[in-house]
Formats: structure tokens, sequence, C-alpha cells
């Protein structure tokens, strides 16, 4: 059985065009590190796709075929982007974006040192910091996910009594594959959430959640004549 920590409990891998980057990795964390390597070894700059006039596109970056970067957007890169993706207006891709085939990056949502696997999607007004989205997994307008302890220190993973210190001071969150957050979710820095998942809209999450779960937030709304 698959640790709660590892790359297979939240991803399926097979077919998945930089897989190896998930090799040797006993925690899936210990991807992040290697990211900025990894980009630099198999980047290959070019624009495959549409950059419409009034993106901008740094030289370091490569755009798949169909891919499409709408007016407004900057790709700051180094960054690798798949096929018949699209990054909206607005969008903003710092350094280190590994990013999937048939993915969207929307209007005011931010990527950052972060993975993003075939089919996810972070739409509207997203921010994804030192993260890892899985596949088809959907971020609901306002999805925020938190890289770094208000703190400071190293980000620690927990699980009811267990915990795993990471040894990173900026790590954002793991989204299983076709998980869903609802509007306005932050995760908290080290979050884990299974495959298959769905989150309330306006939850803040911490820790792991295993996979095929659901994560309420029940408010009590009140409803008074006016005075």
């Amino acid at each position: 059985m698959e640790a709660p920590t590892g790359a297979k409990t939240y991803f399926d891998l097979d077919g998945y065009a930089h897989k190896e980057l998930f090799a040797d990795c006993e925690h899936v964390w210990e991807v992040l590190p290697k990211l900025p390597t990894y980009i630099d070894a198999h980047l290959r700059p070019g624009l495959h796709g549409v950059v419409m006039e009034g993106a901008w596109v740094g030289p370091r970056v490569y755009l798949g075929p169909g891919s499409v970067v709408e007016p407004g957007a900057m790709i700051k890169g180094p960054a690798i982007i798949g096929s018949n993706t699209v990054i909206r207006q607005g969008a903003y891709l710092r350094e280190n974006c590994l990013i999937g085939d048939n993915c969207v990056i929307g209007h005011a949502s931010e990527v950052k040192a972060s993975i993003m696997l075939d089919g996810s999607q972070a739409p509207h007004f997203n921010y994804v910091g030192d993260s890892i989205v899985g596949r088809q997994v959907n971020l609901g307008a306002g999805v925020k996910l938190s890289n770094v302890k208000n703190a400071g220190g190293v980000i620690r993973v927990v699980l009811g009594e267990q915990e795993w210190s990471t040894g990173l001071h900026k790590f954002g969150a793991v989204i299983g594959d076709r998980s869903a957050l609802g509007c306005n979710c932050v995760t908290s820095p080290g979050s884990l959430i299974g495959p298959e998942c769905l989150v309330y809209a306006n939850v803040v999450v911490r820790g792991i959640i295993p996979p095929r779960s659901i994560v309420k937030l029940r408010q009590v709304q009140e409803v008074v004549p006016r005075r």
C-alpha cells in the first residue's frame, strides 16, 4: 500500500510526459526542489502555439502546439507549457512552471514554481505557489494554495499524531487527480488532498485529506427583519 505521502497516492502518472521527475521521491513534496534543475535540463525554448498581441513571453519558454496565450498574460519563465493549454488574459506565470496539456490558467491567476498535470484548471483569481496540482483538478474562483507560514520556518505535513518535516520553507499544497475545490478555499502550507475529493467553498484546509473525501463547512445563517 502506498504511503500517505507518496506520489502514487495522489497521481496517476502513466502516460504523463514528465513522469521521470517523480522517480526516486519517497515523499511527494521532494519533487519541488528538483523542478528548477529538471526544467533547465528539458527546456527547449520555442513558441509552437499562438501568442496573441499584447501578451509577454520571456525567452526561456516552451509553448506546445495548440496552446494560446491571450493579451495581457505574462509568462516570465523558465516554463514548459504543454499542448492545447490556454493562458488567459491577466494570468502571470513566474519562474519554474511545468504546465501540462489541456490546462487553463485564467484571469488574475498566478502560478509560481509549481506543476500542473494534464487537464488541471486554475481559471479565476487563483494562487498556485510551490504546489503540485493533479490531473483534471479544478480550483474554484479565488482558491489560494498558501505556500509560506506567517511565522516563517520549515513546513511540516501533519496526519493525526504523525508529522513529516519537509525541509522546505516554501511549500503550498498537493492536490490529487480529479479533486475540486470550491470558491475561496485556502489550503494551509503543507496540505495534501487526495484524489477525487470535494472541498466546500470557503474552507481552510490543513493536513492530509484522504482520497474520495468531502471536506465540509457548516455555517449557520440567520435572517432577521431590519429595524
